[in-house]
């Protein structure tokens, strides 16, 4: 297949990019390499990709730029676009909301026209477990109501969610929504709890425990996320329209990651105790029956084997 994944250098979307061409298939990647965390991170994301697959094509965009996405599908004939450019992150939300808007709303609307406009047969496009806000009924079912979301992240995202609806009833795109549910590993992002927690316990810092580390996450190994996408990218037997949860099923305390990492990185963590900040929700949990039922998806990697592999290339990555 000839595909197309925006945010290619962002922390999803270079591991995608990696298998995807590992398994033979075209990909293009799009993004802006904007400044939200440290660009020489995206940049070293794609040049890892482009030295194990010099076939690796980047092109450097905004999907915000209606033109400049529009141009590059037209022309490129894609037989699949993979949407992964976004603001991500939700305390952020609270500080730039035009951020949200703009990458999130009109660029995913930007991302539906390139496909309508330019042919494109099938777009999966990254949701988020935000959606569910604070619900608590668990595990979270794609059935579930989501009507009440707890930041302006969560709430473009179940945007994305509608404005792909309209697009597969309006003018027939077939469109895959993926709710994923705390994403971490090698390469991860800045901004990510498992990286600031490293950081921290490195430097010799405390580290901020939100709600006394009694906050349960769903947290889904980046291998197991990756698996998750290709399956939807490849599968032939998908309706017009699909939306499912990619997480593992198997919720866990903070502070279990946190003792998990600091054995990892042979430390003693010393912890700021905090209270729930805005925004935030007290847990999330996964039912993943319906992806697992429809495309066989079996998430394999449990924190205890997850973590010391972020661990060890958080190390390598920063020197420490």
């Amino acid at each position: 297949m000839n595909i197309l994944v925006t945010g290619a250098a962002g922390f999803i979307g270079a591991a995608l990019s990696e298998r995807l061409l590992g398994r033979g298939h075209r990909v293009v990647g799009f993004d802006d390499f904007n400044g939200y965390y440290d660009p020489r991170l995206k940049e070293a994301r794609a040049a890892r990709v482009a030295a194990l697959h010099p076939g690796f094509r980047m092109v450097r965009g905004d999907i915000a730029d209606e033109s400049a996405l529009r141009r590059l599908v037209a022309d490129c004939g894609f037989d699949a676009v993979v949407n992964l450019a976004a603001q991500a992150g939700v305390r952020y939300s609270l500080e730039n909301p035009g951020a949200y808007v703009r990458s999130n709303l009109v660029g995913f609307a930007n991302v539906l026209e390139a496909c309508r406009h330019g042919g494109v047969p099938k777009l999966v496009y990254a949701s988020s477990s935000s959606v569910y806000g604070g619900n608590e009924k668990m595990p979270f079912s794609e059935d579930d109501r989501v009507d009440s979301p707890v930041s302006l992240y969560a709430a473009t995202k179940k945007s994305d969610e509608l404005m792909a609806h309209v697009y597969s009833h309006l003018f027939g795109l077939q469109t895959i929504g993926l709710r994923f549910f705390t994403v971490y590993g090698p390469w991860g992002r800045p901004d990510m709890a498992i990286w600031l927690f490293a950081d921290a316990m490195l430097k010799g810092e405390p580290i901020k425990v939100f709600n006394g580390g009694r906050m349960k996450r769903d947290f889904t190994y980046i291998d197991d996320i990756v698996s998750g996408v290709v399956s939807c990218v490849e599968s032939t037997e998908l309706g017009r329209e699909e939306l499912f949860n990619i997480g593992n099923n198997r919720p866990e305390e903070l502070g279990r990651l946190i003792d998990v990492l600091a054995g990892a990185l042979g430390v003693e963590p010393v912890k700021e105790l905090l209270p729930m900040q805005p925004g935030d929700v007290p847990a999330t949990y996964a039912d993943i029956s319906r992806i697992g039922k429809t495309l066989g998806y079996a998430p394999t990697t449990s924190i205890d084997a997850g973590v010391p592999e972020f661990a060890r290339w958080f190390r390598e990555w920063t020197g420490r």
